[in-house]
């Protein structure tokens, strides 16, 4: 510390040294020249030839003249004489001439005697110029040699590995501090306890797995797991990510990987951590020209590490990936990675006991109910969570409270899933139109199938990338995607295209994602889950497409032409069966659809709750604000009338549709 502080203090030094220095010698460059007249050696005689100079002082030694001029009495003019002698000969003849004619007048004659001093004078700022340029120099080649020096440590220590070491006692992470996988912690307790209370494994002959892959979504908390590992057990945790292997140079990632095992057996008993060993793990010889060498070598030091010639007793490797499939099989073996522990996504009691852990420093409001929040984020991950709790207290206190409250967390919920509101960007009438009988579309097709997650909300602000509304809709606990759902959702996806074509004889391009979505889910139900009653329990796709490849690039098909004509038949054929049942829904429901649509055009965005009043009872429900006011019951008056005049409308445009229909 004190030696960086040091050489910190000399290279402020050096950087005010150097300006100080150019300043004084130019400072003195110009005094030098200060009033030094730069003329003609003839124009100086010629003020003499015509009586202009009224004194002057000559330096013998350097030729140095300072003269006054009659006209100006106060400023001395600087000149230097090319030669003493000739310019006393060449003025003397002036000078005696003047002092003849004008005796109270007469030219004063100086001579200075030459100083010893004054071409060191002359010399300084030369002399300040290049002292400058030698320190620079000297400068400049420390920081060469230093630069060259650390260059060569760092090329030297190529084969280090860089890993992050901290005991158990430093570790704050707990199994407590992980919530929502007690089986994953369940099986991980076994290797604390084996790194505590080794000796009752070894003398029943037990070998504790010497590699551990937690395999899992991003987000899951795989890291955390294992920091808890290590924190429990009070073991040294090495951590360290897949790529920090890789370099440009050859040979480098195997070193690495045979130091860090060098660093694990000094610490030993110890826990690796490598975190996303997909980026060095994954399947020799695929891809287009042959796979890299350096990770390839890098692999197979770490396969022979792990399962070698060399023992490893007491070092456990916990290494976690989401892509399980792109990793080698030798890596996968029994004796490298005996035990794979699949790190799921929370469920609803897992999803509430992550929310306790992140609201433990978050002034909750009684309306806060964290089981209901985790009932209504299924597929949330403890990230997502921790995330929407974090943007919940945000929005706390943009909204100027002390403590999040319901609505906090339910529009955290929404910025997360969905994106910002752009309340700014304004659309046309028409615009505005089609987009709200295209998600009114969506919720009342939604509605009128049996077993659809309901409606949690519907808006015609535009949120994320594109789209100018949405249906968000509350998903109902845990399902298993059946063959049913798969067509209920369906029927929900093609609701915005037929709303547009029912309500305004048009379609738009804001149906493509939907049409996308709802081909996927098709093209999967006939050629991977076996859905089809036509092409039968077969599965046309194995899913062994080439990972390093372009999806489409790599994959081969492994059925026939023919085959492939019934697949895409076969795809129309549902397509085109969840379409016309979405039109006869939204036919028999046309008036609904009216009804929603308008309420979307007046509020911009509606509830769950005021959806189902509409669908139920055709009314928005009265809020409390309004029922507490003194002119309530007017207000409540005024609001029925407005309704009723939507629900007439709707009726009557309804009837006319049929009207047109039937001729």
């Amino acid at each position: 510390m004190r030696k960086n502080m040091s050489q910190n203090w000399k290279a402020v030094i050096f950087y005010i040294l150097i300006p100080v220095l150019l300043i004084g010698s130019i400072f003195l460059l110009s005094y030098q020249n200060k009033n030094t007249v730069t003329t003609n050696y003839s124009e100086i005689v010629n003020l003499f030839r015509n009586d202009k100079v009224e004194s002057f002082e000559l330096d013998l030694s350097t030729g140095e003249l300072n003269y006054k001029l009659r006209d100006d009495d106060k400023t001395v003019n600087k000149y230097s004489v090319p030669s003493v002698s000739y310019f006393i000969d060449d003025i003397s003849e002036y000078v005696d001439r003047y002092n003849d004619s004008h005796q109270d007048t007469q030219i004063t004659y100086n001579y200075k005697k030459g100083s010893s001093n004054s071409w060191w004078m002359s010399m300084l700022p030369t002399f300040i110029f290049t002292v400058i340029i030698i320190l620079m120099f000297v400068w400049l080649m420390r920081r060469m040699s230093s630069s060259i020096g650390n260059e060569t440590n760092r090329t030297l220590g190529f084969g280090k590995i860089k890993s992050k070491n901290s005991s158990g006692e430093e570790s704050d992470k707990k199994f407590e501090d992980v919530a929502g996988c007690d089986e994953e912690k369940a099986e991980l307790a076994e290797l604390v306890d084996f790194l505590k209370n080794g000796e009752k494994y070894t003398e029943l002959g037990a070998r504790i797995p010497k590699g551990v892959l937690l395999v899992g979504p991003p987000g899951t908390g795989k890291t955390l797991l294992a920091k808890a590992v290590a924190g429990e057990a009070g073991v040294p945790f090495l951590s360290i990510s897949g790529s920090d292997f890789v370099e440009m140079y050859v040979g480098v990632g195997a070193s690495r990987v045979r130091d860090l095992f060098e660093q694990a057996k000094k610490k030993s008993p110890c826990i690796v951590f490598i975190d996303e060993i997909d980026a060095v793990g994954r399947h020799r010889g695929t891809g287009m020209g042959g796979g890299n060498d350096e990770r390839e070598q890098t692999l197979n030091q770490l396969l022979v590490e792990m399962d070698g010639f060399g023992s490893n007793t007491g070092v456990i490797v916990i290494a976690a990936t989401n892509r399980p499939d792109v990793l080698d099989p030798a890596l996968l073996r029994p004796g490298r990675f005996d035990r794979q522990i699949t790190v799921n996504r929370p469920d609803a009691q897992g999803r509430e006991d992550i929310l306790k852990v992140h609201s433990k420093n978050k002034p909750l409001a009684p309306d806060v109910d964290l089981h209901e929040i985790a009932k209504l984020t299924i597929g949330f991950t403890g990230a997502d969570l921790e995330n929407l709790m974090n943007e919940a207290a945000l929005l706390a206190v943009r909204n100027g409270r002390k403590a999040i409250v319901l609505q906090d967390v339910m529009d955290a919920s929404s910025r997360v899933e969905l994106g910002t509101e752009k309340k700014s960007h304004k659309f046309s009438d028409k615009a505005k139109k089609l987009t709200a009988f295209h998600e009114a579309g969506h919720a009342v097709s939604a509605y009128y199938t049996e077993g659809h997650d309901p409606v949690k909300e519907i808006s015609i602000i535009p949120r994320g990338l594109g789209a100018g509304g949405y249906t968000w809709y509350t998903p109902q606990e845990e399902n298993y995607n059946s063959r049913k759902e798969m067509l209920d959702n369906l029927v929900s996806m093609f609701g915005g295209r037929v709303a547009e074509a029912l309500a305004l004889d048009d379609i738009s391009t804001g149906a493509s994602n939907d049409l996308q979505r709802a081909t996927e889910i098709v093209r999967d139900m006939v050629i991977k889950y076996g859905m089809s009653d036509s092409i039968g329990p077969v599965v046309y796709d194995s899913g062994n497409g080439e990972v390093f490849l372009g999806k489409d690039y790599g994959h081969v098909n492994n059925y026939s032409e023919e085959t492939s004509a019934r697949i895409d038949a076969e795809v129309e054929k549902i397509m085109r069966q969840a379409y016309d049942k979405t039109v006869e829904i939204l036919k028999e429901h046309y008036d609904k659809l009216e009804l929603v649509a308008n309420a979307l055009l007046k509020k911009e965005k509606i509830n769950g709750e005021e959806f189902e009043s509409l669908m139920k009872f055709g009314t928005l429900p009265i809020s409390e604000e309004t029922s507490s006011t003194d002119d309530a019951p007017a207000e409540i008056e005024a609001v029925e009338e407005a309704q009723s005049e939507v629900i007439e409308t709707a009726q009557a445009t309804q009837t006319e549709n049929t009207e047109n229909t039937e001729e």
